[in-house]
């Protein structure tokens, strides 16, 4: 359910489908990187102002889904124009920095982008760019992400499923939205 908060900055609700917390798994697989599972919590946050505020961080699973170590953070601020055009300022751990542009599609929740600009520090391996989809399908929220280096071509390197995160005040505000003339046994309500 893609809820609109009243606080919502206008310019924001075509982005509302990526508030809220997120978690779930995914793949990581690049060359020269280990392959693995991955763990990963998103936040996507507003304050009233016109951008989103998103956090993430992803940690290496090992066979039986333990966490063995972090994997990446990233963080930025998400704002979307009056023609669904997207852009993003994000930093990541390693100490890159980028700005990344793209689009929502029509008439569903999904998103493309392209980096931009690649700002890195003397620490960070190399990174020249990447290519981002992110979609919401069936209440879930999905992404996949390629990258290049100077040494390989740009290819998918994540993907993750991430799921909804529910909180006991999200179960408390949809109880109170319930109707007051709900059956008493709840199986007359599926009839």
């Amino acid at each position: 359910m893609i809820e609109i908060p009243s606080d919502l900055h206008k310019d924001l609700v075509p982005l509302a489908f990526l508030l809220g917390d997120w978690a779930g798994a995914g793949v990581h697989d690049f060359p020269g990187a280990e392959k693995c599972n991955f763990g990963q919590e998103v936040t996507f946050t507003h304050d009233g102002r016109d951008f989103l505020e998103y956090r993430s961080h992803t940690w290496v699973l090992d066979k039986d889904g333990n966490k063995v170590r972090p994997l990446e953070t990233e963080s930025g601020f998400w704002r979307v124009d009056a023609d669904r055009k997207v852009e993003i300022v994000m930093t990541r751990d390693d100490g890159v920095v980028e700005i990344w542009y793209g689009e929502l599609a029509k008439q569903k929740p999904q998103i493309d982008l392209v980096t931009d600009a690649v700002a890195r520090t003397a620490a960070s391996g190399p990174y020249s760019g990447g290519k981002r989809l992110y979609g919401y399908v069936n209440s879930d929220l999905m992404w996949v992400g390629e990258k290049a280096t100077p040494e390989v071509e740009l290819r998918p390197y994540m993907s993750a499923h991430l799921k909804k995160v529910v909180t006991p005040e999200d179960v408390e505000r949809w109880a109170k939205a319930l109707p007051d003339d709900m059956p008493d046994d709840g199986i007359a309500f599926f009839k």
